[in-house]
């Protein structure tokens, strides 16, 4: 039997509960977007370029697209996503929460130790522990650490079990520390300067400017191979410019927002890029 129809209902009990659903395809990964969001012709949601909500009526954009109103989830423009769903995902900012996914027994071994008691659910490598309130998202903030809140989005696997609490300090400051780091790496990648007074081009802001843009619209439009064209772009710009010391958390940020937009996991983006700095040997 086709799962849709169940999926579908469970998307409608989350938006009764003011959490926002979208649904997912195979892979656990959002829809793509529809004709007239190509080229980030409606404002690049969920890169944001444009501030404010998706207006789109298709489910585009991944987290920027989940929304409580009935309406929209029933409507003809989401029907052929529903049919072809695999899962239903949520945004927790949406829904004021923060998810700290642990995605192995390290990690939930770490959180029993570091966390206050929260509501907690199962998932197929480790747990998700549930806290109230909102605040960034980031990925890799530990070994098997991700903490998704704002601009993303978590599959829904049930309600959990256990007293929901507020979010603590101790995991706001995770991004924080993860924010200080320029790529998911132990260390930053550097060169020494050559003799005789050499600057790198890499650092004229137009030359780096249009390196960055360039590999963003390559993301942005790959109409398939998603998985190999987001590898294939951060191997191109690691080539070019990740041993002389010019990218930025902000670079970085603008590659992994794009390839998310595509549909990207944040944990594949930290794989590619992570495989890139492997085949460069940086």
């Amino acid at each position: 039997m086709n799962a849709a129809p169940d999926l579908l209902d469970t998307a409608l009990m989350l938006a009764a509960h003011g959490i926002p659903p979208l649904p997912l395809r195979a892979g656990k990964v959002p829809f793509g977007n529809c004709p007239d969001c190509t080229h980030n012709a409606c404002g690049g949601r969920p890169n944001m370029k444009t501030p404010g909500p998706c207006t789109c009526p298709a489910p585009c954009h991944g987290w920027a697209a989940a929304t409580t109103d009935p309406g929209v989830i029933n409507a003809p423009t989401w029907a052929h996503a529903w049919r072809d769903a695999a899962a239903v995902a949520y945004h927790p900012g949406g829904a004021g929460l923060t998810v700290v996914d642990l995605d192995n027994s390290a990690a939930i071994a770490w959180a029993r130790a570091s966390l206050p008691a929260t509501r907690i659910l199962r998932t197929t490598r480790g747990e998700h522990w549930l806290y109230q309130g909102v605040m960034q998202s980031a990925n890799a903030v530990r070994p098997g650490v991700d903490v998704k809140s704002t601009m993303a989005y978590t599959r829904w696997l049930g309600p959990g079990t256990g007293t929901m609490t507020a979010l603590p300090t101790v995991v706001r400051t995770l991004t924080v520390k993860a924010a200080s780091v320029v790529r998911p790496t132990p260390q930053a990648i550097t060169v020494p300067a050559r003799a005789g007074g050499w600057e790198c081009r890499h650092r004229t802001p137009a030359y780096l400017e249009r390196g960055i843009a360039m590999a963003e619209e390559r993301i942005t439009e790959a109409r398939s191979a998603v998985h190999a064209t987001v590898y294939r772009t951060f191997l191109a710009v690691l080539s070019t410019h990740g041993r002389c010391g010019c990218l930025t958390d902000a670079h970085v940020a603008r590659l992994f927002t794009a390839a998310q937009a595509k549909g990207e996991s944040p944990r594949h983006c930290t794989d590619a890029w992570t495989n890139a700095l492997t085949r460069l040997g940086l």
